[in-house]
C-alpha cells in the first residue's frame, strides 16, 4: 500500500483510501461505552456461544458460531433493551465511599443503543468464543495417553495460554495498533458492518430491511436444517454417485462425501458447506485460488500418489483422521508407550512404524512447502512494506484516528506486564504441580517463540491480511528437544501456537477499538473479563460432555460426536511428539522425500513474482502461492465435499450475484451468511438436546437416513488389502 502523510494532513483523515471508505473520522467522547446493558448482553452471548462452540468442536459436521453472528444478534437485542429498560439514574449509598463507590451514579438505560457498546460486545466475542488449542490437547492426553489431570489443571492451562497472548498484544500496541500504516484489513469489514447497522435508518434504498431479512433467513435456515440434520440425513451425506455403486471403492473414494474427494460437489447441509468457513465472506479471488490449490493437490496429485501406491498409501483409507500400523489397523499408541508415557524404542521396533493415510501425507507435504513459500512470498511481495513499517513505527505522524484517541486515557504498559508475569507464573504452576513432564526451560522456549514472532507476523498480517503461523516450527522443536514425550510436546505446541494466535486476535481487536474510538481501558476490561469467564466455562462444558455423553470421540458415535479435531491433534502428537521428526521423516523413512518440499516451496513464488512484475494486469496481481497452499490446510478433518460445495456456493454469491445484482449483494450478502449460521446452530442444538440426547435418542430409521451407511465411502475402505504379515 502506498501512502503519503503530507498529502492527507490537511484532510484530517486516514492516508489509506480503504480506511477512509470504512472508518468514520469523527468521534463523540461523551458516548457511553462501558454500560451495564453492554456487559449483560456481551457476557450472555459470549458465554452461550463459547459453550456451543465447544460442543460443535467435537462434532462432524458442525457449524461454529463466529463473532459476526453475535454482532448481528446483539444489535436488535441492544435496541430492545434501550426501549424497555427504565430511564433513570441510580446512585450508590455514600457508606460505600471507603471502596471508592460512594455516590457513584449509573443508569440501566443511558440512551439509544450505540456503536461503541456494540463494538465492545463484538470484541468480547472475537477474543473468547473460539475453541482453545490447549483444550484439544487435554482431550487427546486423556483419551489417547490416559493422562488425566483434572479440571484445575485444564482451567489454569487455558487461562495461561489465552492471557499470555493478551498481554503480548498490549505490549505491541505502539508497533501494531497506533501507526496508521497498520491497516488490519479484516477490521475494515467489521467497521463497515457496524457503521451500516447504526446508520440503517438513513438507508434510502428501500425494500425489506436488513433486520427483517435476517429474521426470515434465520427462520428458514432453522427449519431447513431439520431435513439434513435429522429427518433426511442423506441430504447432508449427499454422495448420490456412491449410492449407485456402493461397493466400488474407486468411485466412492473419488465422489464420496464422508471419506472421499467430494467430486459429487453437492450437499444440502449448511454445516458441511461452511466447514472451512462461509463462502459468502471470502473474496472471490481468494476462493478461486483456494479451490485451485485444492483441485491441483487433492483432485490431481492425491489420486496419482494413492493409486500408484506411493508411500504405501493405498493400503489405508484415502481420507482418514488417524495414523495406521503395518497391519492396516489404527495405530495403537499404547503398544509403544512406557508406563511413564514416554517412547519405548524396542516396542516400536517390534510393533510397527507409523503409516500416514493420503490425507495426512499430503497435509505434511503441503505444510513443508508452505513453511518456506510464505517467507519467500512475504520478502518478494511485501518486503518493502514491512521495512517501511519498521522504519515508520516510531516516527509516523498521527492520523486523525490516533489524534481522536488522545481524548481517552491509555492503558499503562505495566498492566500488561503484570498480566504476562501472572500468566507465566500460572504456566510454571501447571507444569510443576501437576508433573506434566515439560521442564521449565522448555516452557520458556515455547513462550519465546510467540514473543519473537508476534511483531514480524503482526506487521505482515496488519498490512497484507496474510497470517504467518508457527505451527510446523512448534512441532519440530519440541520433537527434537523432548523426543518420545507426546504430552509435553502437545503442551509446548499449545503454549507456542495458541499464544501467537491469541496475541494476533487481541491486537486485531485493539485496532478495531482504535478505529471505533473505544476507550482503551474499556477494551482492556472486556477482553480480560470475557477471556477468563468463557475459558472457565468451556472447560466445564468439556467436562460435562465427557462425563455424560456415551461413546464420545468414537467413530461410531450415533450423534456424530466423533471429535475430528482431536483426531488431528492425536496424529500430530504421535508423529512429532512420540515417534519424533527424525524417525518419521529421517533418511530411513519412506516419508523422507517430503522434506524436499521445503526447497520446492521456496522456489514456487519466484516465477509468479517475475510474471507479475513483467506483465502486470488486473488479475495476476492476486496470485499468491501461500493462499493456495494455506487454504487447503484444513484437510483433515475436512474432506473434499467441504471444498467443492463451498466453492460452488461461492461462485454463485461472490461471482454471479455480486456482478449481476451488486445492490442486493451489498445489502444482504453478509446478513444472509450470518442468518444461515445462526439458524443452523439453533436448529442443531434443539435437535441434539430434544431428539438425539434424551433417553438414548429418537432416531428415524428409513432409507433417507441409512442409504449412505452402506457405501465404501462411509466405511472408508482402502483400495488394497494389507499383505499377510503386514507391510514390509
Amino acid at each position: 500500500m502506498e501512502f503519503d502523510f503530507d498529502e492527507v494532513e490537511d484532510e484530517e483523515d486516514s492516508p489509506f483510501p480503504e480506511v477512509r471508505a470504512s472508518v468514520s473520522n469523527t468521534d463523540d467522547p461523551e458516548m457511553p461505552a462501558m454500560t451495564i446493558r453492554m456487559w449483560f448482553l456481551g457476557l450472555v452471548l459470549t458465554l452461550a456461544a463459547g459453550s456451543a462452540n465447544i460442543f460443535f468442536n467435537f462434532r462432524q459436521p458442525a457449524p461454529s458460531i463466529v463473532s459476526n453472528v453475535l454482532l448481528l444478534i446483539s444489535h436488535p437485542l441492544g435496541k430492545l433493551l434501550a426501549l424497555t429498560l427504565p430511564i433513570r439514574t441510580y446512585r450508590l449509598p455514600r457508606w460505600l465511599a471507603p471502596l471508592g463507590l460512594g455516590g457513584y451514579e449509573f443508569s440501566l438505560n443511558p440512551g439509544p443503543w450505540n456503536i461503541k457498546e456494540h463494538a465492545l460486545v463484538y470484541i468480547m466475542a472475537n477474543v473468547s468464543i473460539g475453541v482453545p488449542t490447549a483444550l484439544n490437547a487435554v482431550v487427546v492426553a486423556e483419551l489417547n495417553y490416559d493422562v488425566r489431570l483434572g479440571y484445575g489443571f485444564n482451567a489454569l492451562l487455558i487461562l495461561a495460554t489465552q492471557l499470555t497472548g493478551f498481554s503480548l498484544a498490549g505490549l505491541c500496541r505502539r508497533y501494531l495498533v497506533w501507526p496508521a500504516s497498520m491497516v488490519w484489513p479484516q477490521n475494515l469489514i467489521v467497521c463497515t458492518l457496524l457503521n451500516t447497522l447504526h446508520a440503517e435508518e438513513e438507508d434510502a434504498r428501500g425494500g425489506i430491511s436488513r433486520f427483517r431479512f435476517f429474521c426470515y433467513a434465520t427462520l428458514g435456515a432453522f427449519f431447513w436444517f431439520f431435513l439434513p440434520g435429522y429427518l433426511f440425513q442423506a441430504l447432508s451425506i449427499f454422495s448420490f454417485v456412491c449410492w449407485i455403486r456402493p461397493d466400488d471403492i474407486v468411485v466412492n473414494q473419488l465422489f464420496g462425501t464422508s471419506g472421499g474427494l467430494g467430486m459429487s460437489i453437492l450437499t444440502f447441509d449448511w454445516s458441511q458447506i461452511t466447514w472451512i468457513g462461509s463462502p459468502l465472506m471470502v473474496p472471490w479471488w481468494a476462493e478461486v485460488q483456494i479451490f485451485t490449490g485444492f483441485f491441483l493437490v487433492y483432485w490431481i496429485l492425491c489420486p496419482i500418489l494413492y493409486y500408484t501406491n506411493s508411500w504405501d498409501l493405498s493400503y489405508f483409507p484415502m481420507m482418514a483422521n488417524q495414523p495406521y500400523d503395518r497391519y492396516g489397523d489404527p495405530y495403537d499408541i499404547t503398544r509403544v508407550l512406557t508406563p511413564e508415557h514416554t517412547f519405548d524404542v524396542d516396542a516400536y521396533n517390534n510393533y510397527s512404524p507409523l503409516y500416514l493415510p493420503a490425507s495426512y501425507a499430503i497435509t505434511y507435504l503441503i505444510a513443508f512447502a508452505l513453511s518456506s513459500a510464505m517467507i519467500v512470498h512475504t520478502l518478494l511481495y511485501h518486503g518493502r512494506t514491512v521495512l517501511r513499517g519498521f522504519l515508520h513505527t516510531r516516527i509516523e505522524k498521527d492520523d486523525i484516528h490516533a489524534k481522536l484517541m488522545r481524548a481517552y486515557p491509555e492503558v499503562p504498559d505495566w498492566w500488561y506486564l503484570a498480566t504476562f508475569a501472572a500468566c507465566f507464573a500460572l504456566a510454571i504452576v501447571t507444569a510443576e504441580v501437576w508433573h506434566t513432564g515439560i521442564p521449565v526451560w522448555a516452557l520458556v522456549l515455547a513462550i519465546a517463540l510467540p514473543v519473537t514472532y508476534i511483531i514480524p507476523s503482526g506487521y505482515v498480517y496488519a498490512m497484507t491480511g496474510q497470517n504467518i503461523t508457527i505451527n510446523l516450527l512448534a512441532q519440530i522443536i519440541p520433537g527434537m528437544i523432548l523426543p518420545g514425550k507426546p504430552v509435553p510436546n502437545m503442551l509446548f505446541k499449545a503454549y507456542a501456537v495458541q499464544t501467537l494466535a491469541e496475541g494476533t486476535a487481541f491486537v486485531q481487536d485493539l485496532k478495531l477499538g482504535h478505529y471505533i474510538k473505544l476507550p482503551p481501558r474499556a477494551t482492556f476490561m472486556v477482553q480480560l473479563v470475557s477471556t477468563v469467564l468463557v475459558g472457565l466455562l468451556q472447560v466445564g462444558v468439556k467436562e460435562w460432555m465427557f462425563g455424560n455423553i456415551p461413546d464420545i470421540c468414537q467413530p461410531t458415535q450415533k450423534d456424530f460426536l466423533t471429535c475430528p479435531h482431536n483426531q488431528v491433534q492425536y496424529t500430530t502428537s504421535a508423529v512429532w511428539g512420540l515417534i519424533g521428526p527424525s524417525r518419521q521423516f529421517g533418511a530411513q523413512s519412506i516419508y523422507h522425500p517430503q522434506l524436499y518440499a521445503i526447497a520446492i516451496g521456496a522456489v514456487l513464488p519466484i516465477p509468479f513474482w517475475f510474471w507479475q512484475r513483467r506483465w502486470p494486469n488486473d488479475w495476476n496481481k492476486y496470485v499468491s502461492m501461500p493462499i493456495m497452499l494455506n487454504g487447503i490446510g484444513l484437510i483433515p478433518p475436512a474432506t473434499g465435499i467441504n471444498y467443492s460445495s463451498w466453492f460452488l456456493l461461492g461462485f454463485i454469491f461472490q461471482f454471479l450475484i455480486r456482478r449481476r445484482n451488486f445492490g442486493w449483494w451489498t445489502k444482504f450478502n453478509y446478513v444472509l451468511t450470518a442468518a444461515c449460521d445462526c439458524g443452523t446452530v439453533l436448529s442443531l442444538l434443539l435437535i441434539f438436546f430434544t431428539l438425539q440426547f434424551p433417553k438414548g435418542g429418537f432416531n428415524l430409521n428409513w432409507w433417507g437416513n441409512t442409504v449412505f451407511l452402506n457405501t465404501a465411502d462411509w466405511k472408508r475402505l482402502p483400495l488394497r488389502d494389507v499383505p499377510d504379515g503386514g507391510i514390509r
